[in-house]
């Protein structure tokens, strides 16, 4: 069975323009239902997909938070360049750390963050999530185990330097979290067992902003956006980016 690779979105609705960004190990997919639902709304959406992501896991080794961070930052110029001057960033995971990330280095009109972790995890957690995502590609793949057995075996042998970075890089956005004024919106799912879900009231205790909300899901887990809730995410979101000031 051949996996077919996710790619970037790039969806024209309107002049106003909402960068998409995805989580670690996961891919542009993550944003594209909600997008597609912004599209609808009058928004344009585009969502990246960072180096070494939505391909075998072996590529996602080789890269780090801070060529993740560069593709960021290069989604954010290709709105620019393709004539969008009013831009809003909304972040799964790790995108919302880079769209925290966002708001206190360049102009965005309002920012939405979903799961977003605050919090460091242990390398040996983090490392045994990857290790996951790793063997489940697999398997999607249509790999045998024994092959798939014998694949994770040397991809253990990696260096797995990532985790550390990205400990830095979570440890960096937390500390800097008091710089952003832009509006935000700060989602989080009651039953996320990926992160410290007290996150979610590091980040809106600590950002300067003062339109700022929190809103909890009682019923999703870490992904929200394909999650129990994701219609009432979609509409919830849409009218946050309704409320902010686009001038």
């Amino acid at each position: 069975m051949k996996r077919v690779l996710p790619k970037p979105f790039f969806f024209e609705g309107g002049e106003r323009a909402v960068l998409c960004l995805h989580g670690f190990t996961g891919n542009s997919a993550d944003c594209r239902m909600l997008a597609r639902y912004l599209e609808k709304q009058g928004y344009t959406c585009y969502g990246p997909q960072y180096r070494g992501h939505g391909v075998p896991p072996e590529e996602l080794v080789k890269y780090g938070p801070d060529d993740w961070w560069q593709d960021v930052q290069d989604a954010y110029n290709f709105l620019k360049e393709k004539g969008y001057d009013k831009i809003a960033v909304v972040g799964l995971s790790l995108g919302g750390v880079f769209s925290l990330r966002l708001g206190y280095t360049v102009p965005i009109k309002g920012i939405v963050t979903m799961c977003a972790p605050m919090y460091i995890k242990s390398e040996d957690i983090m490392y045994q999530g990857v290790l996951e995502y790793a063997a489940e590609y697999k398997r999607q793949e249509g790999k045998a185990e024994d092959v798939i057995n014998q694949e994770m075996e040397q991809f253990r042998q990696s260096p797995m330097k990532t985790l550390k970075a990205l400990q830095a890089l979570i440890a960096d956005v937390r500390d800097n979290v008091d710089m952003i004024y832009a509006p935000t919106f700060v989602v989080q799912s009651r039953h996320d067992h990926m992160i410290n879900t007290d996150s979610a009231n590091i980040i809106y205790e600590n950002i300067e902003s003062v339109d700022k909300k929190i809103k909890w899901y009682e019923e999703s887990g870490h992904i929200i956006t394909f999650d129990k809730e994701k219609d009432q995410l979609h509409e919830d979101v849409y009218h946050f980016l309704e409320s902010i000031d686009w001038s």
